[in-house]
């Protein structure tokens, strides 16, 4: 039986967190033009001028800190998944790791599943929302790639897999050790996105921030808005921990520059909360499926030092999928297409 391939893709790391691999994997993710979507000349002054230049010491101190005697969080569980996904699909299918930016690369993965015949690739890029500036770079850069094979296999893409049950699970079941009933409020952060990226994917072009708690229900008009996505995934996760609504908040973290971008800012929630005096936050972050950065040390370290300034006393990051056997069932099952909701796929 011919193989069918898996291509899984994550957002990326440096290589080291030494100044010039940090430089280096800043330099290629913020040149790209679905993440800072301007025009090519002030992206260009703006990210080789003065973002890579001054803030890569800076970001390379934060790696130093992020990285332990396996390297990179998520790179490390990258691989995690890639071994123990091969391990459940089996021989019949040959499962490939790549980072959008830096290595392994993309171009490197599929020239893998290229060299064993497969007979299709089934591409994930894993993040559970869709936004262009992160699973339509991936999309893009993979057909950017294939394109110039001269024999192209069939390819199809997982636009997004924020309502998948398994995954929902296991970030409810990694929140229920916690004892969530124990907490004055539980906070949903997500990665931020400039505002103008959400009114692109707007297609109707009346609909995101012009009508009130547009993101807060899923519907026809914003079914691939990545904020939309992002509070049904946290409305999902609630409801496997039986939370009411008022008991839970979902913000933005992560922004870059002055452009407003997607809110409430989760700092600024932190900091409501605790002139509210409450004291003990639960937190998620529900848009990476590895621990990375953004969650242990932007809010296990950088927001729970913060809310202790303003008054609160601790901030319980609720870890992300990682290797989890259960999140591995349910990669299968995205693979497979045959989880228990409906996945959105391009094909």
């Amino acid at each position: 039986m011919r193989k069918q391939g898996v291509l899984l893709v994550n957002l990326g790391t440096p290589d080291s967190p030494s100044v010039p691999d940090v430089r280096k994997y800043l330099d290629e993710f913020l040149m790209d033009e679905r993440v800072i979507d301007i025009n090519a000349i002030n992206r260009t002054l703006l990210v080789k001028g003065i973002i890579v230049p001054f803030r890569g010491p800076k970001s390379a101190k934060i790696y130093k800190e992020l990285w332990t005697e396996t390297g990179s969080p998520l790179l490390y569980y990258g691989v995690r998944a890639k071994v123990l996904l091969q391990e459940k699909l089996g021989k019949d299918y040959v499962v490939e790791l790549a980072m959008r930016y830096q290595n392994p690369s993309i171009e490197s993965a599929l020239a893998a599943l290229k060299k064993k015949q497969v007979e299709n690739i089934r591409v994930v890029p894993l993040f559970p929302q869709y936004a262009s500036a992160s699973t339509g770079s991936v999309i893009q850069k993979v057909m950017e790639l294939v394109s110039k094979w001269q024999t192209i296999p069939a390819i199809s893409f997982v636009n997004s897999f924020h309502d998948n049950d398994g995954m929902i699970e296991v970030f409810a079941e990694n929140a229920r050790k916690y004892q969530p009933e124990t907490f004055d409020h539980i906070i949903f952060s997500f990665h931020g996105l400039p505002e103008r990226q959400l009114t692109k994917a707007d297609h109707s072009g009346k609909y995101c921030l012009q009508t009130p708690d547009c993101c807060s229900r899923l519907n026809d008009v914003n079914r691939f808005c990545y904020s939309a996505q992002s509070h049904d995934t946290a409305r999902l996760i609630a409801e496997k921990l039986h939370l009411p609504r008022e008991r839970y908040t979902v913000s933005f973290q992560s922004r870059l520059g002055n452009a407003p971008w997607k809110k409430p800012y989760t700092i600024h929630v932190l900091e409501e909360l605790a002139k509210k005096g409450m004291k003990r936050l639960l937190v998620f972050s529900p848009a990476f499926v590895a621990d990375c950065l953004e969650t242990n040390i932007e809010i296990a370290r950088e927001y729970h030092d913060e809310f202790r300034n303003w008054g609160g006393e601790k901030i319980q990051l609720v870890e992300s999928l990682n290797d989890n056997p259960k999140w591995i069932d349910a990669l299968a099952g995205i693979v497979l297409n045959d989880g228990k909701k409906p996945l959105s796929v391009i094909s």
